[in-house]
């Protein structure tokens, strides 16, 4: 590092040439897109040519606030400072904010705030006219100080994110204040546990620099959350969740020019794939005492100007850019006309705990600055004015009322005059009353759906060039007959044998190959479980289609007000349930969107209403998807969700929501559902409590047969570890009317290869831990069923008497299927057929009457269309 009276920057490189300099001038001021290289080179600007890119910076921002219809506007947040606590494991070599137990304990201060600490600050805030309560805290602390974890203990907490959750709604319901969240490196399941109780969160990026975290000695050393890759997931994972985020980067740490601009290009590229980043902070290191980094030069205040444009060139017009105004010495006109529109959270109450030095300015010198500049003054709240206005998915429907009582509903900014109250925070009104499309399960099959796309199709999804882009098809394996015929002896041999290069030949057989390797898998099925097809009489009840998780496969999800949506009342799911008792089914299998007002209770008190009403009927029900939801609307762990659900009628759960557990393809295919460790981990614990499960993959869209192979091997050491499962389904991709499909970036599903290929290699891959292989009619009809029938498959899955998702997806093989259709489709494999249960036992002779004499489907059923 260089040093000068004003500060420091980064000089470990050359720096740019006039010529240099005067292109990437000349490109910014045209407005064309910079790259990486430009923008190293800009964040050198001094003297002329920084007024010459602070002066193209700022019309950027002035195009991008007319745009916004706020032409003219800095806006800020009226906040409290809430230090929930200081403890942390992260070692940071420039923060004063993390401390140690001993130090609090000699200050008097408890490992963390209390609630009754906590709603002081809140109580008076409201009183002061703040709306906003900014929540920061150390990073998982109780994971290094056994101190930290002992007071959660006391106190009756899992960990810090469920005390972060119980205080953030004691302050909507008691005080008003909208929380912010600052809890550090989120993962995935935190964010659902988070994101009801708090309408934005944030968290700073920092730097993309992975030397300043490796290298000993670096700013970030030794602190697990400051690794870039994880802060990126962070990122990711918040606009996966749609949960309005703010991040940022802090500049003069040690980072070169080059870094920071990969940093700056990062946060773009999830800004644009998720449309989740709220706003980004440029902020200056300020040297702290008694920190590793107390001898570090201040950033100059022309870097943080020239970071501040750049920043604004690269994230565009639409971007909220903030700088924070108690760090810069009053040289406000300086940021402002770099092309910040935003001064942050300021508070009239408390004290910026990380920067305890440096006082916040009043709200009337901020407003008369900006004034000065040209520019009013406006308050918003701690969720964005964009997010307020867009409502859901960005915002949870127990935290509108809240969020409505302080904006201005034309802006979306804060009503100034508003008086934050607190208001009770409770699950949405309508519960369970049935609305909308209610008969799509019998109308689907007549009328089909009323359209091919929703009307927010190029918004709800995300960036579609950035999938394209992460999409793009990877080499196949060179693969020569050899490797097909030696691969082809082993299968043959002892399939347990097959290495993963072996496994991966055989996938991508052809020809006879593949008809040899059909014939090896179809043996192993006659010799593991016979030549009987089973088959289920079931009823599926989808009980809603309203879902705003935003999986670019489905076809199936709607908003409230599309003309398709539908919800079931307990009543009529406890009728279904009835009907398909009465025609001798022995399981009703139920799944449903993950509707934002279904009460938290949702789930528990469907499984609880069929039981009441057929106490006989096994209830397979609630995807891994759908249990996380259920634990974090209710606060609950997924082992004590999963144990109520048991409580209230829950036999088994299907495996769905699998997809592909490789999250290379997941994130493409899925954007908000689960990621694949926590799939496993509600897998997993529903064995351990003796909750058996299907398994399944869904395969032919932007994956590839490396993809299969490691979905296959990883199931199988599930089973290997915990015997839970009762099968595998092949869940061929119906691509017709799926988003990802409709925006040219999925094949139009598997083809018949990959059916017989996918089908095959799990019967050969899963042996001998997974016995049950079942092909789906829904998707691939009679005759496709049949063909893998004689390439592995031992199942033929549901009667099913109604089936939406893959007909509203564009299957084109009806709904049901009776019980004479599933015994034809077996003879015509030429083999016998029997029903089994969910568990693949034998079914009462009670049912097997009732089945027989109704056929297995419902009086009312039209007949079936396709093959």
């Amino acid at each position: 590092m260089t040093t000068s009276a004003q500060g420091s920057e980064p000089s470990a490189q050359t720096a740019p040439t006039p010529t240099a300099m005067r292109r990437a001038l000349k490109r910014a001021r045209d407005g064309v897109a910079l790259d990486t290289t430009e923008a190293a080179v800009l964040l050198q600007a001094r003297g002329a040519d920084l007024a010459d890119l602070t002066a193209s910076a700022a019309r950027v921002r002035d195009a991008g606030l007319e745009a916004a219809g706020r032409p003219g506007v800095i806006t800020y947040s009226r906040s409290v400072f809430i230090p929930l606590t200081r403890l942390c494991r992260d070692k940071c070599h420039y923060c004063t904010f993390a401390t140690v137990p001993g130090k609090l304990r000699r200050a008097g201060h408890g490992m963390f705030m209390s609630p009754d600490e906590v709603l002081a600050i809140a109580r008076r805030g409201a009183e002061l006219g703040c709306k906003e309560a900014l929540i920061t805290l150390g990073d998982r602390p109780e994971d290094r100080w056994p101190e930290a974890r002992e007071w959660l203990e006391a106190e009756g907490y899992d960990d810090t994110i469920a005390y972060v959750r119980a205080i953030s709604i004691r302050i909507l319901e008691e005080t008003g204040l909208l929380p912010h969240l600052n809890p550090g490196a989120l993962t995935w399941t935190d964010f659902q546990r988070l994101k009801p109780v708090a309408p934005s969160m944030g968290m700073m990026l920092e730097t993309t620099a992975e030397r300043l975290w490796s290298e000993p000695g670096g700013p970030h050393y030794g602190s697990p959350d400051k690794e870039p890759a994880v802060r990126l997931r962070v990122l990711e994972d918040a606009g996966r969740s749609s949960v309005p985020f703010t991040s940022g980067l802090l500049i003069g740490i040690g980072e070169t020019y080059e870094e920071r601009a990969e940093s700056l290009f990062a946060l773009r590229r999830v800004a644009r794939a998720y449309h989740g980043i709220q706003e980004v902070i440029i902020q200056n290191f300020r040297a702290k005492p008694d920190t590793a980094m107390r001898g570090m030069p201040d950033a100059q205040l022309d870097d943080l100007v020239a970071t501040v444009a750049v920043a604004r060139h690269i994230l565009g017009p639409g971007a909220c850019i903030q700088a924070p105004p108690n760090l810069v010495d009053g040289e406000y006109a300086r940021l402002i006309g770099a092309g910040i529109d935003d001064w942050g959270g300021v508070s009239p109450l408390t004290i910026d705990h990380v920067n305890p030095e440096r006082p916040w300015p009043q709200v009337d010198e901020l407003a008369e600055q900006s004034a000065a500049a040209g520019f009013r003054l406006r308050e918003r709240l701690a969720v964005y004015p964009e997010f307020v206005q867009r409502g859901e998915p960005w915002l949870d429907p127990r935290l509108l009322p809240h969020v409505s009582a302080l904006a201005d509903p034309a802006t979306g900014l804060a009503r100034e005059d508003a008086t934050p109250a607190g208001l009770p925070w409770q699950e949405p009104d309508e519960g369970f009353a049935a609305s909308g499309r209610t008969d799509l399960h019998r109308t689907i099959d007549t009328e089909g759906r009323t359209g091919d796309r929703r009307d927010d199709f190029d918004e709800v999804y995300g960036d579609w060039e950035a999938l394209r882009e992460a999409a793009a098809p990877g080499m196949a394996p060179s693969r020569i007959d050899a490797d097909v015929r030696a691969a082809l002896s082993v299968a043959a041999d002892d399939p347990t044998r097959l290495t993963d290069p072996e496994a991966l030949a055989l996938l991508h057989a052809e020809g006879p190959a593949l008809d040899a390797l059909c014939r090896i898998a179809d043996d192993l099925r006659r010799a593991t479980v016979g030549d009987d097809v089973t088959y289920i009489v079931t009823r599926n009840i989808n009980f809603t289609n309203v879902c705003y998780t935003g999986c670019r496969f489905c076809a199936f999800a709607q908003r409230r007000t599309d003309a398709d949506a539908y919800s079931l009342s307990l009543s009529q799911v406890a009728d279904r349930a009835q009907q398909a008792w009465d025609v001798g089914a022995v399981e009703v299998c139920m799944q449903g969107g993950i509707h934002p007002d279904l009460p938290g209770t949702a789930y528990f008190d469907i499984a609880r209403a069929v039981k009441e009403r057929v106490p006989g009927m096994h209830v397979h029900a609630f995807s891994p998807m759908e249990v996380v939801n259920g634990a974090t609307r209710t606060g609950l762990s997924i082992r004590e969700w999963l144990t109520a659900a048991r409580e209230a009628g829950l036999d088994t759960i299907p495996g769905t929501a699998a997809e592909i557990l490789d999250d290379e393809v997941r994130w493409i295919l899925t954007k908000g559902k689960l990621p694949t460790a926590t799939w496993v981990e509600v897998i997993k614990t529903a064995h351990e409590l003796g909750i058996r499960s299907s398994s399944t993959m869904m395969y032919g869209h932007v994956d590839q047969p490396r993809h299969w192979l490691g979905h296959l091997r990883l199931l199988a050491r599930i089973q290997q570890e915990t015997g839970g499962f009762t099968e595998f389904v092949t869940l061929p991709f119906i691509h017709t009317n799926a988003p990802v499909y409709l925006a040219g970036i999925a094949r139009p599903g598997p083809t018949a290869r990959d059916n017989r290929a996918v089908t095959a290699m799990a019967r050969l891959l899963l042996h001998p831990h997974i016995p049950n292989i079942q092909t789906s009619w829904v998707k691939l009809g009679a005759e496709g069923a049949a063909e893998m029938l004689r390439s592995g498959a031992n199942d033929l899955g549901g009667t099913l008497m109604e089936e939406t998702i893959s007909r509203m997806a564009g299957s084109s093989y009806g709904s049901y299927r009776s019980v004479r259709d599933l015994v034809a489709i077996a003879e015509s494999a030429g083999r016998p057929a029997r029903p089994r249960t969910t568990t693949y036992g034998p079914v009462p002779a009670d049912r097997q009457a009732a089945a027989l004499a109704s056929d297995g489907h419902l009086p009312e059923l039209l007949p079936v269309l396709g093959d």
